[in-house]
């Protein structure tokens, strides 16, 4: 998930949000400003974290009015300080009454994911394991918080169920075994795509290999049962656990020598990074 693929999609879900908290009208705003004032508001970090969502922030703000001028001095990606000054918000003041919780919203959302990622990320350093996230995301919030998870330096799993085969506990229970439907889903399924089995035991990853699967996923198994799962695999396909990973306990998985680790907390569990706008005022 990059900018470039982010921006083609966004626009329709930021209008979403928007109308979500605007149904008819900003009844506190236009309480106070009746009419157009020109003004300049300040984007201010409260916490020590890594910054993501840039673009988006903007782009609410330039959906209410195209003619909201912003200034950053910071990119995504960058690493920011409590206290620091991220960038200035120029336009209507009721432009930017208006836009700002549904601004800050994403931005802080954003930037908490890319944070809690760049923090397992660096744990992961000198080692060959990479870190995925999962679809454990939030409605309409996906391609913001998958696009986060990159910023922070983590890897994306596959985007949406359209996007590859992963044969879970139920797809297997629904086709009777791992052979059938490893079988199956090589018969339906283009020969560009892979196919990845989550398995729970060591005779399910025994069932996985015999079956020829791309992909085999170590699911909630300790981190010695892991190991031989590893051993086992040899080498013959590509290997990913997962199952309630998080900051806390990543650090016991790699040494087992996993090519990824999959990490739901990732989305559905990263606070915000706290950041606020300030020192609204009016311009010439």
């Amino acid at each position: 998930m990059n900018e470039i693929t982010m921006k083609l999609n966004a626009d329709r879900l930021i209008r979403m949000a928007l109308e979500e908290d605007i149904t008819s009208e900003d009844i506190t705003t236009n309480s106070v400003m009746r009419k157009k004032q020109m003004g300049e508001v300040q984007l201010l970090c409260k916490e020590t974290g890594v910054i993501a969502g840039i673009w988006v922030f903007e782009r609410v703000f330039t959906l209410l009015d195209e003619n909201t001028e912003t200034e950053f001095y910071v990119k995504d990606g960058d690493k920011v300080e409590k206290g620091q000054l991220l960038g200035l918000v120029k336009g209507d003041i009721r432009v930017l009454l208006s836009g700002e919780r549904t601004a800050l919203n994403y931005l802080q959302r954003m930037s908490g994911i890319a944070t809690y990622t760049r923090q397992i990320a660096d744990l992961l350093k000198g080692s060959r394991t990479k870190l995925l996230d999962t679809r454990k995301t939030t409605p309409n919030m996906r391609i913001f918080e998958k696009y986060a998870v990159k910023t922070g330096g983590g890897y994306n799993h596959r985007y949406n169920l359209s996007d590859g085969i992963l044969l879970k506990d139920n797809h297997i229970g629904a086709a009777g075994s791992v052979k059938k439907a490893v079988e199956m889903a090589r018969e339906y399924a283009p020969f560009v795509r892979k196919i990845e089995v989550e398995t729970e035991n060591l005779d399910m990853v025994k069932e996985a290999l015999e079956a020829g699967a791309d992909i085999i996923m170590l699911d909630n198994m300790t981190p010695e049962m892991m190991k031989e799962a590893v051993a086992l695999i040899d080498g013959r396909a590509q290997t990913e656990c997962s199952g309630n990973v998080t900051k806390e306990n990543i650090e016991n998985l790699v040494s087992i020598g996993v090519d990824y680790i999959s990490s739901g907390a990732l989305t559905h569990s990263a606070p915000i990074l706290d950041l606020s706008l300030k020192n609204l005022h009016a311009v010439d």
